[in-house]
């Protein structure tokens, strides 16, 4: 029972480390004769170059639209929140884990750590209710008159502000507990029970039962987005299915074609994210059930399951610059203004 849990609570215990290895930690080197090691460094390193200048340029994108046309529709707001609140989760988890991949050690004291930890909870709560709320937004949009949903077109758009103001005081009171557990070392490097070991960070709790109940409220409070994800997003490929076998059958004016395809184009790239976000939640969470039925879990698959955990910071940008319109027209922008700079200056030297 006692292998079992150490096991369990300390999937990255310097424990579980060969001796050399332990050595590199302490003096922050990365052991580059581990290929596991490396292979991991190099993918956190990725995910962090990809997720915080995506997440900049999609936020920076919608901002710079609100500030020339004075407004956003609904659902660029939606996005515009979730730009920033993964930007957030990428600066609290991915660049921590990154250098931790790296070999840095206590890179955060007591107060780094518990404003890291209390800041990636928030966050990554808001990651999951935005995408909730945009996906929901969406069913309602693209539902017929006469849905039950179709009282909601016009009610969201109206109590937008309030919801998206009411969803972050909610996460951040009910994760004010989070600080409390989060500590940067302890004294003797003894790790007691209980403990994750994040690397750049400890999480202790109280007790096994605290330990089990912590993992379980955030699962199934993940798990009940999810699940509403599915069904809204069941619902929009429902509705998809049923407009391409009407449009065949129709011929409609230009005009009605162009407005029905930037709702099918649109439906798609949330159905995408949708589908994105309950794979990686799917590989988060089925390791960590995983890990609670076994005698020994592999430090490879913790270091899979936290790379899944922020993997939809990297991928939900990327989704967005390619299928948002006016993401779109500032990337064709910036295509054009560096290459007419050259050309300008040839004209000016002449």
């Amino acid at each position: 029972m006692n292998e079992h849990l150490n096991w369990l609570l300390y999937p990255w215990n310097f424990e579980l480390m060969a001796t050399s290895e332990i050595e590199n930690a302490e003096e922050g080197i990365m052991d580059t004769t581990d290929t596991r090691q490396v292979f991991k460094a190099t993918a956190f390193f990725i995910l962090t170059t990809i997720s915080i200048p995506a997440n900049i340029f999609v936020f920076c994108a919608f901002l710079r639209t609100f500030v020339i046309e004075g407004k956003l529709m609904t659902a660029d707001i939606i996005l515009c929140h979730l730009a920033f609140v993964n930007l957030l989760v990428a600066l609290t988890r991915s660049i921590p884990q990154t250098m931790a991949a790296f070999g840095y050690k206590n890179m955060l004291d007591d107060v780094g750590c518990k404003l890291t930890m209390f800041s990636f909870r928030i966050f990554r709560g808001l990651s999951i209710s935005l995408t909730c709320l945009l996906s929901t937004y969406q069913a309602v949009l693209v539902s017929p008159a006469t849905s039950r949903l179709a009282p909601l077109k016009s009610r969201i758009p109206q109590y937008l502000k309030h919801i998206i103001v009411i969803l972050y005081v909610i996460y951040c009171v009910s994760n004010c507990n989070a600080p409390i557990s989060a500590v940067a070392s302890f004294p003797n490097n003894t790790i007691p029970p209980y403990t994750f070991n994040l690397q750049f960070c400890f999480v202790t709790f109280p007790n096994y039962i605290g330990f089990i109940s912590g993992g379980l409220v955030n699962f199934f409070g993940d798990l009940l987005f999810i699940v509403l994800m599915a069904i809204m997003s069941g619902y929009i490929l429902v509705l998809l299915y049923k407009h391409s076998k009407k449009v065949r059958g129709l011929r409609s004016s230009e005009c009605n074609q162009s407005g029905a395809r930037a709702e099918v184009k649109a439906s798609r790239a949330v159905v995408t994210l949708v589908t994105l976000y309950c794979l990686f939640f799917g590989v988060d969470n089925i390791i960590y059930l995983y890990s609670l039925t076994v005698l020994r879990v592999a430090i490879f698959l913790s270091d899979i399951r936290v790379f899944f955990a922020t993997l939809y910071t990297s991928v939900c940008p990327v989704v967005v610059i390619i299928t948002n319109p006016k993401v779109k027209v500032k990337t064709k922008m910036k295509k054009q203004e560096s290459l007419s700079q050259p050309t300008d200056i040839t004209t000016s030297a002449v």
